[in-house]
């Protein structure tokens, strides 16, 4: 089919001010917002994108999760639809955009194209993932994983929170266990629009990143263990300092990730020491690395260094290393025509665009293994996200679902 012209585009206005109503549910203590997974924000979240889908005539479906199926029908309904989205929950701390846009942007999508009543051969879904952020209940993305094969269902139900409420009683509690088997949709293709969360787009002027490939993560839970005692009558040369231990694979860390640049990352994000006392010289430190790469060879390099030079960091120090898998999945490709399609479309309408690799995990890298996958990301200011302060420009949110407007509609094939 021929591809849609340069002049189609989306109501920038519209979009911002859903973006900005969104953000009045479950507002933060710092302008962003507090919009945790199955909490009662996040019902009235849902209910007012409900309502705004019900307004453009779609019909909605909820699978056992929670997740929200936003259906315009197609020309031919046979046909398997094209999906978009991202999700509506966020961190604690969380902005105003971070998957919020993806959401919004594909309601906008469907209203461009009710207002100027051009259908599309398929069905096209607009969908808001359950939990994608993780932070009330671990791990992240945790429903479209279970759509996609990868987690167990049971298993995630029986996920909990800090103050031990199961995620399956949750879903039911605030109305949103949906009745659909979880993962038994047909996809033509999903894509998926996010901000960047990170400088890479807005420091180098690019207006659009075309991602190619998503992150491979390990993360390696890592137990050091020595001896407490006392910081002040211990003499230097006789302590066993797990915090020395942890210290020292910080910088390891660190090292492992620099020699593997570009686009390999690590760091140590969740630290513990114990007894955590001012005047007594850490026993044991528990703590995460958190190693990333979209080249899987690169990603079981760094692991494999790691865990051959750690332990002999510890040896050399008189205290004992264990490691634990606490988290992986290996780096997805998404699909080089739906790639394509944003590639096309960015050229077309005329922004300047660079390829990029996502640094975060998103809906689309587990979604990626059961349909065509492909995500538009757009600059979010000074790289900043999971935060309150995260923010994005108007132009930034248009010309981005501008970009998905193009790919979607491409993909469903506009009927003459």
């Amino acid at each position: 089919m021929a591809a849609p012209g340069e002049n189609l585009k989306i109501d920038g206005a519209r979009l911002w001010d859903s973006l900005m109503e969104m953000a009045k549910i479950g507002p933060g203590v710092a302008g962003g917002c507090n919009r945790q997974t199955l909490t009662d924000a996040d019902a009235e979240g849902r209910a007012l994108f409900q309502r705004w889908c019900e307004a453009e005539g779609l019909v909605m479906g909820v699978d056992e999760l929670g997740t929200m199926f936003m259906r315009r029908e197609g020309a031919d309904p046979e046909l398997d639809p094209v999906y978009v989205g991202s999700h509506l929950d966020t961190q604690p701390t969380g902005g105003k955009y971070d998957g919020v846009l993806g959401v919004l942007g594909g309601l906008e999508i469907v209203r461009t194209l009710n207002a100027l009543g051009i259908r599309t051969r398929r069905p096209i879904v607009v969908t808001n993932w359950t939990n994608e952020e993780g932070a009330r209940f671990a791990p992240a993305m945790l429903a479209s994983g279970v759509f996609a094969g990868v987690i167990e269902q049971g298993w995630a139900e029986d996920r909990t929170d800090a103050k031990g409420l199961r995620f399956g009683d949750e879903v039911a509690r605030i109305g949103w266990k949906g009745d659909e088997t979880v993962g038994a949709r047909k996809m033509h293709s999903f894509f998926e629009l996010h901000i960047e969360q990170g400088p890479i787009l807005e420091a180098e002027g690019a207006e659009i990143g075309v991602v190619t490939h998503g992150q491979g993560l390990r993360w390696i839970q890592c137990t050091v263990t020595g001896r407490a005692s006392h910081t002040g009558s211990t003499p230097m040369a006789m302590r066993r300092n797990a915090g020395r231990g942890m210290a020292q694979i910080i910088e390891l860390v660190h090292e492992i990730a620099m020699k593997n640049q570009p686009d390999a990352v690590g760091a140590v994000g969740h630290a513990e020491v114990f007894p955590n006392s001012r005047n007594i010289i850490p026993e044991r430190a528990v703590f995460t690395v958190d190693l990333r790469s979209h080249r899987l060879d690169v990603l079981e390099e760094m692991v494999a260094e790691l865990l051959e030079r750690a332990p002999k960091l510890c040896e050399a120090l008189g205290v004992r290393f264990e490691h634990e898998m606490a988290g992986q999945f290996d780096p997805p490709a998404f699909d080089e025509t739906c790639v394509g399609m944003i590639r096309a479309a960015t050229e077309r309408l005329g922004y300047s665009h660079r390829d990029i690799v996502s640094g975060a995990g998103h809906d689309a890298c587990w979604i990626n293994r059961v349909a065509p996958t492909a995500m538009v990301m757009v600059p979010c200011v000074g790289g900043l996200s999971h935060n309150e302060a995260e923010e994005i420009t108007p132009e930034w949110a248009e010309k981005g679902t501008n970009v998905l407007l193009h790919a979607v509609i491409e993909a469903a094939e506009v009927v003459a």
